[in-house]
């Protein structure tokens, strides 16, 4: 079960909310990229970024030199995760919503300075974004590692809110002669495009061929 906290606890469309820990790693793992959320100077500073799960820990990664990342460690951040999976047409404009799976973790981030959590967190979102690619292509050498830093945000606390199903309209409006209900939205992946570089004979790997 996910915590509730005064960060957590929802004040509107609490009937959305879930503290299923099960809906929040399906939100994770489900998703490509996550929205940083750090204070930088006195100001609020959102940033997209890729990241990964292990068990109960998040991970980002960016490079060292990246201000948002030195402004993270060791101070709150808020990172989001949300899935758009349809657009909710009701008979009246106030009622149009949108349905969709979100995911909200606050925590304060740290700088994984381990070697070996280093390269699981590295891996973690390597294969987050392409599963299998992690071992198909040359690991990270020393000063590609020297240039990038990798953060770590446990899920402890965290919160998810999902929408689903048809519109919700006025009980007077269900008589408007008006089409209303959902449009579905599906995200697919396209026909891998070879690098021009790509010597012949090199075909794309079974992973990148039946990615689902």
């Amino acid at each position: 079960m996910l915590s509730t906290t005064s960060r957590t606890t929802l004040g509107r469309s609490k009937e959305r909310g879930s503290t299923d820990r099960n809906d929040l790693h399906e939100v994770l793992d489900t998703g490509l990229v996550c929205h940083l959320g750090v204070v930088m100077n006195g100001h609020p500073m959102v940033v997209p970024t890729g990241y990964g799960r292990i068990g109960e820990t998040l991970y980002l990664h960016g490079s060292t030199g990246a201000t948002t990342l030195r402004a993270a460690d060791g101070g709150e951040v808020c990172v989001t995760v949300t899935h758009v999976d349809g657009i909710v047409l009701a008979r009246s404009v106030f009622h149009h919503s949108v349905n969709y799976r979100s995911a909200v973790i606050y925590g304060r981030a740290r700088l994984v300075t381990d070697p070996e959590e280093r390269m699981a967190g590295l891996r973690a979102l390597s294969e987050q974004l392409a599963p299998g690619q992690w071992d198909y292509v040359r690991q990270p050498n020393r000063k590609e590692l020297a240039a990038t830093a990798v953060l770590a945000l446990s899920l402890e606390e965290a919160s998810v809110k999902i929408r689903r199903g048809a519109p919700k309209d006025e009980e007077e409006d269900y008589d408007l002669p008006v089409w209303a209900g959902v449009l579905p939205l599906v995200t697919t992946w396209g026909e891998p495009e070879p690098d021009p570089m790509l010597p012949e004979g090199i075909d794309a790997p079974v992973h990148i061929l039946h990615r689902e």
